[in-house]
């Protein structure tokens, strides 16, 4: 990979706290030393894995706010890597982005992809999950975050197993075991969950990586349904990478077109 070598100083803004965006910053921290790299945590997250250099927490106060903060703190470039389905913010970075007259791009894992033997019910939204659920099975593992578990809360008959990283809150189900963890999950590991807790359906979002796919394949193994949370498409007119590697060349073609 090429090193990103701007023509004069620069500052880029990353939004997010995912594993894509921690690498991202370490890459430029390493190969663009002169490049002043911010990283935007949410802090919904109670102990954040930090990223290379500065670091802010906290929002922006909606679209205008971020505009304002791109402006006055010179931001040049801004990168959109949080999660797939932070719909919202990628929303308000559009908005900021085009106030500003900030060049954007989205980062985004690419998502998963169904092989032989996968038993997958896609769906549109949470609620859609929780409607299917009562036809597919009784005791189910559920990994689409804390913040969305009201949309399950009045399934009072299927007990839930919820993987987070920090404790959910209420409103969530009445049966309901937390179990409270960080990927990456092993493939051994996510067996034995399933094999432990009786697990007879899995539902989580199309987050995509590799961090929590061996879900997917354990329960594929099993024979496990598994309720998939289709991901929303970024803001319209917004250019994509894939990794960090494509977010460098497009720093890069940036500083191109100020050379010429």
């Amino acid at each position: 990979m090429d090193a990103y070598e701007p023509a004069a100083p620069r500052h880029v803004l990353i939004l997010g706290g995912t594993t894509e965006a921690r690498r991202l910053a370490a890459v430029l921290a390493e190969r663009a030393p002169a490049l002043r790299v911010t990283s935007s945590l949410a802090g919904r997250v109670a102990a954040p894995r930090l990223p290379a250099g500065e670091v802010r927490v906290g929002g922006f106060g909606g679209p205008e706010g971020l505009a304002r903060w791109l402006r006055e703190h010179a931001v040049d470039a801004l990168i959109d890597a949080t999660h797939p389905f932070a719909g919202t913010i990628s929303s308000n970075a559009a908005r900021a982005a085009a106030t500003a007259h900030v060049p954007l791009l989205a980062l985004r894992r690419p998502g998963w992809v169904p092989g032989e033997g996968d038993r997958w019910h896609p769906v549109g939204s949470l609620e859609e999950a929780a409607a299917l659920l009562p036809s597919l099975g009784e005791r189910i593992f559920l990994t689409t975050g804390r913040m969305g578990l009201a949309a399950f809360a009045h399934l009072t008959e299927p007990w839930f197993l919820v993987r987070s990283v920090d404790p959910p809150e209420a409103p969530h189900p009445p049966r309901m075991e937390t179990l409270l963890a960080r990927g990456p999950f092993t493939l051994d590991d996510e067996r034995e969950l399933l094999r432990r807790h009786r697990v007879d359906v899995l539902v989580t979002k199309d987050s995509g990586g590799t961090a929590t796919a061996p879900k997917l394949t354990a329960a594929r193994e099993a024979g496990i349904p598994v309720v998939i949370v289709r991901r929303p498409p970024p803001p319209p007119g917004v250019p994509v990478a894939t990794d960090p590697d494509e977010a460098v060349a497009w720093l890069t073609g940036l500083a191109g077109e100020e050379r010429t």
